[in-house]
């Protein structure tokens, strides 16, 4: 289990990067690949997670390499931080495992024109009103309600349908990861008991390490990039990290009931069996496919809503329209996604279908799906960190695409389980402490913010580090909390 330590192989292949070689075990079809420090080796070994690596180096039609990213820590079926590409026509599988139970978990950044120091007076106005106005917290609902046929419509068009609702913008959809649409939705495929959840959960923040935080520019460190993104020292940010809510939980839930049995129905043979999966052109393969992207529309549709009620706070508390204050959309990225996408395998381009689990898509300049006004730098990147420390936003680079399919790491990365968590900050006053580093917090519960302690997360410095020194994503700005909203 996870508090077991790694006692395989562990390969220097450079400073940054570490291989399990695809001899550590028979049915390995590929090495496994784990982006690390030195230094981050032993709290690496120290779970089960390089095995999860290996583990999913055995799964059918799966390309160069099972790849784990620097915030690598044990998870369901794949690590956290797992990255797999499968190619349908090697009888590729889809696994959701390789996705997770929040699907479409993601980050989004708004800048806006307002400066610390015009904040600063305002913070505990900004976070009350904040935290009265966005619903948070476990299956809290909010002031959006969609009946059946309204939430199959949302999650056929995903962004688009909010547009048309008035609560978007078509630069928001630009800006917006896929557009906020993966067109291949099928909403037939989700049951009524995962739209019962998802009702009233759009535009809600949820609990966990989701939240929402007011963030200042702290460094810039790539001038060019951060002037097309709007970004510019001592400014004032917001970071929304939310996902699929219950909805995408009972997707993920269903399609591991459907697929019991289902492995070895197509004589699959899998080392854990939460790797459960189907071939992708299988009945099974399609079905899960089908409700996982119309999860992934609602997911993004429940950024934009929270994205729509952060900017109407503003509006209240700074007397100015959000357009006044110019709080534009960065961009919106997923890390729980299996998506098809083009890829340059040796020496053929082939279509597969990459999994990202705690990983985030890093596509580099010059790429058709990063927007326009992005091209000439890369996509944008959004890497959150623990509450009490900073964030960064970085640009892909043409090295991901050549290493990782265009990947990169999602966040820090737990230290601690977040039962570890709650025992360590036993006798604490969390929001105290987070207060003595200028972070204003509230939360819906001493626990919520016990499990999300600074303490329970790497440094997201020496991770971030790590995807710059290897070429993934390179630096571009430090963003640090200021006020912080949890469920």
């Amino acid at each position: 289990m996870a508090n077991q330590g790694y006692k395989g192989p562990l390969e220097r292949v450079t400073d940054w990067c570490w291989r399990i070689p695809r001899t550590y075990k028979p049915a390995m079809r590929v090495d496994g690949l784990i982006y690390a420090s030195e230094e981050m080796l032993q709290h690496i070994c120290g779970d089960q997670a390089p095995e999860q690596v290996a583990n999913v180096a055995t799964l059918p039609g799966i390309q160069v390499a099972s790849l784990a990213m620097p915030d690598i820590h044990w998870g369901y079926g794949f690590s956290i931080g797992g990255v797999a590409a499968t190619d349908p026509e090697e009888g590729g599988v889809i696994s959701p495992g390789g996705v997770g139970y929040d699907i479409n978990c993601g980050v989004r950044l708004v800048r806006t024109n307002l400066t610390y120091q015009e904040v600063k007076p305002q913070i505990s106005t900004l976070v009350e009103e904040l935290f009265r106005a966005i619903p948070a917290g476990v299956g809290r609902g909010g002031k959006y309600h969609f009946g059946k046929k309204e939430l199959r419509s949302l999650m056929d068009e995903g962004c688009r349908y909010l547009l048309k609702k008035g609560l978007a913008t078509e630069a928001d959809l630009e800006c917006t990861e896929a557009g906020g649409c993966l067109p291949e939705a099928r909403p037939d495929f989700v049951s009524d008991r995962a739209l019962d959840r998802g009702a009233e959960q759009c535009g809600t923040l949820g609990s966990g390490n989701h939240f929402l935080e007011i963030q200042v520019v702290e460094a810039i460190f790539d001038e060019q990039a951060a002037s097309v993104m709007g970004l510019e020292k001592d400014g004032i940010c917001v970071m929304i990290h939310s996902g699929s809510r219950g909805l995408g939980y009972q997707v993920c839930d269903d399609a591991l009931k459907m697929l019991r049995g289902v492995p070895e129905k197509y004589g699959i043979e899998l080392p854990d069996r939460q790797l459960a999966c189907a071939p992708i052109d299988s009945p099974e393969g399609e079905r899960y496919l089908g409700a996982m992207q119309a999860a992934a529309n609602f997911a993004w549709c429940n950024r934009q809503l929270l994205m729509w009620q952060t900017r109407e706070v503003f509006e209240t508390v700074f007397g100015r329209s959000w357009e006044d204050l110019q709080m534009n959309l960065v961009y919106d990225v997923a890390h729980n996604i299996a998506k098809f996408e083009e890829h340059q395998i040796g020496d053929r381009k082939k279509r597969v279908w990459v999994h990202r689990k705690g990983a985030t898509r890093a596509f580099p300049p010059g790429h058709s799906e990063v927007p326009a006004r992005y091209r000439g730098i890369g996509q944008p990147v959004l890497i959150p960190g623990d509450m009490g420390r900073a964030s960064w936003v970085l640009v892909g680079q043409p090295s991901s695409m050549e290493q990782t399919f265009g990947t990169t790491c999602h966040g820090a990365g737990r230290l601690m389980s977040r039962n570890q968590a709650v025992k360590q900050a036993k006798g604490r006053r969390i929001d105290q402490e987070l207060a003595n580093r200028g972070v204003l917090a509230r939360c819906r519960s001493w626990r919520g913010l016990a499990e999300e302690q600074p303490d329970a997360y790497k440094d997201v410095d020496i991770v971030v580090e790590v995807v710059h020194e290897a070429g993934l994503s390179r630096k571009v700005a430090r963003l640090c909390p200021i006020g912080v909203i949890k469920g």
